[in-house]
């Protein structure tokens, strides 16, 4: 199977062709940036992706829109090339090159960032981000005396997909995104993670000023990615973030590993879903909420991440600011879908009864969920 997939990758990229021209700077109404820091272990996976999204660009063309590509190649090298549209066929054409220079800091980000405005200025902007993830879950335990196994450790049958690499030094605080887009003066139109456990109310809170809509999964994702041949269209143009997380269901469930969660955030939402939280905590700050009896979202022992619709549930003891609760989430989760189990590296196959649509690590005792009172959802709802 490793074997049909590279020769996947090579037919694919093998119709676009490679250019160093600098830039243009007309604006155009939209830019799509797909930001692919460095996996460590996913480059392959990346190209694929790029490649299925170029064949959608050959077919249907691009209409007032640019798509530029942010790849890195090496922890310290990157690239930023065009997918252009040219006759049917989809050519891309390189931007600038990045040599001994990383891309996990605030400062470091938020420079990148100003330069695709630069290379591809636009009216709106929107983004895919695509590699391991982890939620909000702080960076490797730098000096820790034994560290935790995660999910991207495990030579595991199937694979899944931090924000950035396996390694600490190649990792990016989500704090330090999002401050890195709101340093560069971006607001996304949509942040489309295609990486683990991100679709978090955590992370979403984190994001709620600088990204309109949030297409995420808040489990883990299967290694091969978004179907961008199938959802790709839909991305485009006036983007339609529902259809491409049905296809995103569709798809999985289609398939030979047929393990998916999907939801799509409207982020200007997660301040009134803050303000019923933090009554909730208040009025309930004595009930306990047992973790065997919640809906876990992942491997870890003791789990790190739960159904966040679930535990609420289960923390409200009034029945009016449940229901107050229950109406403000289907606001602001516009779309979930899930498949009967979920995959994790570390457990396998895991049954679905609760979902909402998003994960929270509020309830949990594991060592990497330390700190969580400290992010900005945790200020906010813990008063």
């Amino acid at each position: 199977m490793i074997y049909i997939f590279a020769a996947l990758v090579l037919v694919g990229m093998a119709s676009c062709s490679s250019e160093d021209s600098g830039w243009q700077e007309d604006e155009v109404e939209k830019t799509i940036v797909m930001f692919y820091p460095w996996s460590t272990t996913l480059l392959g996976e990346f190209k694929a992706n790029v490649s299925d999204f170029s064949s959608v660009i050959a077919s249907r063309g691009l209409h007032g829109e640019r798509v530029v590509v942010c790849m890195a190649t090496a922890p310290d090298d990157a690239v930023v090339y065009e997918l252009k549209s040219a006759k049917g066929r989809c050519v891309a054409d390189t931007l600038r090159r990045y040599h001994n220079r990383t891309f996990t800091s605030r400062q470091s980000m938020a420079s990148l960032f100003a330069d695709l405005k630069e290379i591809a200025p636009a009216r709106k902007y929107a983004m895919i981000v695509g590699c391991h993830g982890m939620a909000w879950v702080h960076t490797d335990e730098i000096g820790q005396p034994k560290r935790i196994m995660r999910h991207y450790d495990v030579a595991s049958p199937l694979h899944t997909r931090y924000m950035g690499g396996l390694s600490a030094d190649c990792q990016i605080e989500t704090q330090d995104f999002a401050s890195a887009l709101k340093d560069a003066g971006l607001k996304m139109e949509y942040i489309l993670f295609d990486n683990c456990y991100m679709s978090s109310v955590e992370v979403a809170y984190e994001m709620k000023d600088v990204a309109e809509y949030i297409i995420a999964s808040p489990t883990e994702i299967m290694s091969s990615g978004f179907p961008y041949r199938r959802c790709g269209e839909y991305l485009l143009g006036n983007a339609d973030c529902v259809k491409v997380a049905e296809e995103f269901i569709a798809f999985y469930s289609q398939s030979k590993t047929p393990y998916a969660t999907i939801a799509v955030t409207d982020c200007s939402e997660m301040d009134n879903l803050a303000a019923i939280v933090m009554r909730i905590n208040q009025a309930s700050a004595d009930v306990s909420v047992a973790a065997s009896d919640l809906q876990r979202m992942d491997g870890y022992s003791p789990t790190l991440f739960y159904d966040f619709g679930h535990y609420i549930s289960k923390k409200c003891s009034d029945p009016e600011l449940l229901d107050a609760f229950s109406r403000q989430l289907d606001k602001t989760i516009i779309y979930k879908g899930n498949t009967e189990y979920y995959y994790s590296a570390l457990a396998g196959p895991v049954r679905i009864d609760h979902f909402s649509g998003m994960n929270t690590s509020a309830p949990s005792t594991n060592r990497l969920a330390q700190g969580y009172e400290k992010t900005e959802w945790g200020k906010r709802v813990l008063k």
